[in-house]
């Protein structure tokens, strides 16, 4: 085992919500604490913050990717990490060299050990995103890092991400998710993301479905004094289309660029020229100077993995012409993707893989699958988290699915890629990122 693999094991032994979520216990003072303790690294360079239901991953990769190409030692953080713990703390182009992360380790866990119960906030116990975050902080200062990028885990308010003071906060699409922690309406779950507006700190507003969220952001904002932008106002026109070679063309016009933006990306579907154009109008608030050149270069270079990813002829099954990967898990999400595909992939015949955790809506994502899909299999997404595959099941059969359904996702998963093979259809895989996890396990593309 590396240095990585053991400080995971390290970190197994404190509370991960996002393996057993818990309602009403998140706070603040407790990260603020641990920063204090190793004098206060998130203040050691810039930062961007960014929050959202959807697309806060993508924003971060493609504004950490543009920051890159300006010459900037760029870091981003974000969360979940598909094969590699690393994944959630690195540089736009990967992995941070080994000895930033034995550094950072060396650093971290003896003083955490160290900590007597009575000394932490209410005595109450570290938990792993917590323990995540500080890790990240130092990795980052260890690197000397010019900016960083950090991705909300859920929420905001009370996010332990929220300790920074960024030049600019961003917040992208609000979706009804996570009501059982964020709250049952729109307004509810955008008061918790409105909760990283900082004091005089810019922030700026994607693309909103519901008109109730941008007038909560306005609120905060003007209690915060903080001034508010909305991506919508200052875009003259943007468009998208599909090239040959399985890129996206993009335009994006707008005043407060010298020219129209013009670039071909490898992230796919009409909300990520949403997060396109919220990732450069961010640029253009903290770095005037930088050309829409560069721009247009970083946004050429932005990956994430899991987000309509797109394999061929992939290891250990070679067969299967064409694999889709999406960790949607929300209702609109996973109808965006079933748009994007319909749009790529007009006349090609596809099966679905789909699983996803007990929290989510499986009711009202499985009308979306009727009519669109050669044959549709059903699983467990793994064994992480917490699953209801009766619940999914009887969702299906409401609907009147024709699927096939498996717990054991393991013997499962090869098992409907050879009969996709066999079928002479893509497969897509989603409804969440550990069942991508899981495939790419299946795959052999497991780091």
């Amino acid at each position: 085992m590396n240095a990585v693999e053991v400080f995971q094991d390290w970190l197994d032994q404190y509370l991960n919500f996002e393996h057993n979520p818990k309602k009403g216990i998140f706070w603040l003072d407790t990260i603020k604490f641990l920063c204090d303790r190793f004098q206060n690294p998130e203040q050691a360079f810039n930062s961007v913050h960014i929050a959202g239901s959807k697309g806060k991953g993508s924003v971060s990769r493609m504004i950490s990717s543009i920051l890159d190409k300006n010459g900037f030692n760029t870091g981003v953080y974000s969360s979940p990490h598909i094969t590699d713990f690393r994944e959630r703390i690195e540089t736009p182009e990967g992995f941070f060299p080994e000895e930033i992360y034995e550094k950072a380790i060396r650093e971290m866990v003896p003083r955490i050990e160290s900590i007597l119960p009575e000394q932490l906030p209410g005595e109450r116990p570290l938990t792993w995103f917590e323990l995540v975050t500080l890790f990240g902080f130092l990795c980052f200062r260890q690197a000397k890092i010019d900016w960083g990028v950090f991705e909300v885990g859920m929420g905001g308010r009370l996010d332990s991400t929220n300790i920074i003071t960024p030049k600019i906060c961003c917040i992208n699409v609000i979706e009804l998710e996570h009501t059982e922690y964020l709250g049952d309406t729109i307004e509810k779950i955008a008061y918790e993301k409105a909760g990283i507006i900082k004091e005089g700190v810019p922030v700026l507003i994607g693309h909103q479905k519901y008109e109730e969220a941008n007038e909560v952001f306005k609120k905060v904002a003007a209690e915060k004094k903080a001034p508010v932008y909305f991506v919508d106002d200052m875009i003259d026109e943007m468009n998208y289309r599909y090239t040959e070679m399985g890129l996206m063309e993009v335009n994006i016009s707008s005043k407060y660029f010298s020219r129209q933006i013009h670039t071909f990306m490898p992230m796919l579907g009409s909300m990520q020229l949403q997060n396109a154009a919220l990732a450069a109008m961010a640029i253009r608030f903290i770095l005037p100077e930088v050309d829409v050149k560069t721009i247009e270069r970083g946004l050429s270079n932005s990956m994430l993995p899991g987000r309509f990813e797109i394999l061929h002829s992939v290891r250990n099954f070679p067969e299967l012409e064409t694999l889709i990967l999406d960790g949607a898990h929300t209702v609109n999400s996973v109808n965006l993707t079933i748009n994007t595909l319909k749009e790529i992939y007009p006349d090609k015949k596809v099966n679905l893989l789909f699983a996803c955790a007990a929290d989510k809506d499986v009711k009202d994502m499985a009308p979306l699958f009727k009519g669109n899909f050669n044959h549709i299999f059903l699983t467990k997404p793994g064994n992480v988290k917490e699953s209801d595959i009766g619940r999914a099941r009887e969702a299906f059969e409401e609907n009147g699915l024709d699927f096939i359904y498996e717990e054991d996702f393991g013997k499962f998963i090869p098992h409907v890629m050879k009969q996709t093979a066999r079928d002479g259809a893509i497969l897509l895989v989603t409804g969440s990122f550990y069942l991508v996890a899981e495939v790419k396990k299946a795959l052999g593309l497991w780091n």
